[in-house]
C-alpha cells in the first residue's frame, strides 16, 4: 500500500521499493491535480459568457435612437409613447419633486406636467454602454418652454438643464429607461448660488 503523505510503500521491505512508492505517490498526486484543473476549466467555460465586443457599440446606437424617438414623442405630446420608454419598475427622479418608483407613477407625472402649454425636447450628449452591452447610461441636455395658460398674460418661461437616464435591454430586445432624472441649470427662485 502507498502512503500518499510520504510517498512510501508501506508493504515494502527493501529501499528499492521506497523509490517506486515515491514515484507512485507523485503520479497519484499529479493525477489528482490534473483532475481538479480539468474540472475547474470546465466550470469556468460553462459559467462565463464571452463578451461580445460589438455589443456595447450596438447598444449605444440603439439607446441614442430610442432617446431621440422618446424626445420626439414628448415634443408631439404623445403621452402613450413617452410612457412606453419606461421599464415597468422604472424609477423617475424629477427635479424638486418626490421620487416615482413605477411606470404608472411616471405616466401620471407626464400627464400632469406635459400639458398643451409646455414644450420639451432633449438631446443625448454622451452615451456609454457597459462591456456586457445590456446597460447604458445616457447624459444630455434638455430645453423646456412653458407658455402662460390660455387666457392669461405673461411671457413664456424658458428652462434649460441636463438629464441622466439609465437604460436596460429587456428580454424582448427593446431598450427601456430604468432610471430617469433631470434638473435645471437655473437656480430656484429666491435661492442664491455661490458665496
Amino acid at each position: 500500500m502507498i502512503d500518499l503523505m510520504s510517498g512510501k510503500d508501506t508493504d515494502a521491505v527493501s529501499s528499492s521499493n521506497e523509490k517506486k512508492g515515491s514515484k507512485a505517490g507523485v503520479v497519484v498526486a499529479f493525477l489528482c491535480v490534473a483532475a481538479l484543473a480539468a474540472g475547474g476549466s470546465y466550470w469556468v467555460r460553462s459559467h462565463n459568457t464571452p463578451v461580445d465586443l460589438a455589443a456595447p457599440e450596438q447598444s449605444v446606437a440603439a439607446v441614442k435612437d430610442a432617446d431621440m424617438k422618446w424626445s420626439k414623442a414628448a415634443a408631439a405630446h404623445d403621452l402613450v409613447t413617452v410612457n412606453s420608454y419606461y421599464a415597468d419598475d422604472a424609477t423617475v427622479l424629477p427635479a424638486n419633486e418626490e421620487m416615482i418608483t413605477n411606470k404608472a407613477g411616471a405616466q401620471k407625472f407626464w400627464m400632469d406636467h406635459l400639458t398643451a402649454n409646455v414644450s420639451v425636447s432633449w438631446t443625448p450628449m454622451y452615451v456609454e454602454a457597459a462591456k456586457s452591452g445590456d446597460l447604458v447610461y445616457d447624459l444630455g441636455s434638455y430645453s423646456m418652454t412653458t407658455k402662460p395658460a390660455k387666457g392669461k398674460k405673461g411671457n413664456p418661461v424658458i428652462d434649460n438643464g441636463k438629464y441622466l437616464a439609465v437604460w436596460k435591454k429587456q428580454a424582448d430586445g427593446s431598450w427601456k429607461a430604468e432610471a430617469d432624472t433631470w434638473n435645471s441649470d437655473k437656480a430656484l427662485p429666491g435661492v442664491k448660488v455661490g458665496g
